[in-house]
């Protein structure tokens, strides 16, 4: 006589197929979690490198600036009225491609300062000269959609101040020898102001940057000593 043995196929309970479930939506969770905290940290990260690279720019266009300061005959090449720094340059390195002014303000955008340069077209004539330079006085504080077009914005900002290196001593360029004035008139194309031996660079950056506080860069005129 043959025995058949029977063996019964026992299936998941209704429990355990919801905690099975549970674990895997907890897994998920886990693992989304992570997944999104590291694609958070790379974006920090990434905004990181981001403002030390524009800021790094920034101050290497500086630099390049002052480093490319011209002398004009009866025209100044640096003027700091408080608000503006004016610098007359030369277009290129190339001779006969005349010379620009280009200016650093810093102007509140969406409620926060922001450190902005404005550069003209290469200008040819005395006449073109003059207007530039007044046009960039003027873009500071209203500018028109024209001077917009031709404004770059570097990084933000708090607040900057300007020191000028005369005499073997560091000063405030609006400082008479009476002390500190409130405002002081600005050099008109027709009158040449001493040129300093250096300037000193003074940034309050904005937090929540990857470099924020206070940053100091001074420059120092080629016959001098170099930029640094």
């Amino acid at each position: 006589m043959l025995m058949r043995h029977t063996t019964r196929c026992r299936g998941f309970t209704l429990i355990e197929l919801l905690v099975a479930i549970s674990l895997m939506a907890l897994m998920t969770v886990l693992a989304w979690r992570g997944l999104d905290g590291i694609s958070r940290s790379q974006l920090r990260l990434q905004q990181q490198s981001d403002d030390v690279l524009a800021l790094q720019a920034t101050l290497a266009q500086w630099g390049a600036d002052l480093d490319a300061m011209a002398a004009q005959p009866g025209t100044p090449s640096l003027d700091w009225d408080g608000r503006v720094l004016r610098i007359l340059r030369r277009s290129s390195a190339e001779p006969g491609e005349g010379l620009r002014v280009v200016a650093w303000a810093q102007r509140s955008i969406d409620g926060q300062g922001q450190w902005l340069r404005w550069q003209s077209p290469p200008l040819l004539t005395r006449a073109a000269l003059e207007l530039a330079w007044q046009k960039a006085q003027v873009w500071a504080q209203t500018p028109g959609d024209d001077d917009r077009a031709r404004e770059v914005r570097t990084v933000a900002l708090d607040q900057w101040q300007i020191f000028y290196y005369r005499g073997n001593a560091w000063s405030n360029p609006l400082s008479s020898a009476d002390g500190p004035v409130a405002t002081a008139p600005a050099a008109s194309p027709g009158v040449t102001a001493a040129e300093p031996d250096g300037v000193r660079l003074v940034l309050t950056l904005r937090g929540g940057q990857a470099i924020n506080g206070t940053l100091t860069r001074d420059w120092v005129r080629g016959s001098i000593g170099g930029g640094k």
